[in-house]
């Protein structure tokens, strides 16, 4: 684990290393005095806490945010989450086999989405 007054920083290294930073810098353009303290706690925590941590890797968090996502119907985190896989080592297979997987814990309809929207991500990022 990241010691904690390294969090932030690592935290910005991991969200440009699995987000990119095409998205990290649209990011820190909408970055104001209003989502300021609420970007750097997320950026903290999910990324220099959580992301950091050493028993799992990037593959396997990355299987287990679109899970997550997928249960909870999270279009827009999804999506860059499939890019962030994608940049993570995952391939359009591992990301179908995560969604079939899926699909039995969180419903046929919420895989049918989320194929929907996988389709439209990595035919964007030319994978498929």
């Amino acid at each position: 684990m990241t010691d904690k007054k390294d969090s932030l920083e690592a935290g910005r290294a991991r969200r440009r290393e699995v987000l990119g930073d095409a998205h990290v810098d649209r990011s820190d353009k909408n970055r104001n005095a209003f989502n300021e303290d609420f970007l750097d706690i997320m950026t903290k925590f999910a990324w220099g806490d959580v992301w950091t941590r050493p028993n799992l890797d990037k593959q396997m968090r990355s299987r287990l945010t679109l899970s997550i996502l997928i249960a909870l119907n999270r279009v827009d985190e999804f999506k860059l989450h499939v890019k962030g896989a994608i940049n993570n080592g995952l391939t359009p297979d591992d990301i179908k086999e995560v969604i079939i997987h899926a699909s039995v814990y969180a419903g046929i309809p919420a895989a049918v989405s989320a194929f929907s929207w996988a389709n439209e991500v990595l035919t964007e990022m030319g994978e498929i």
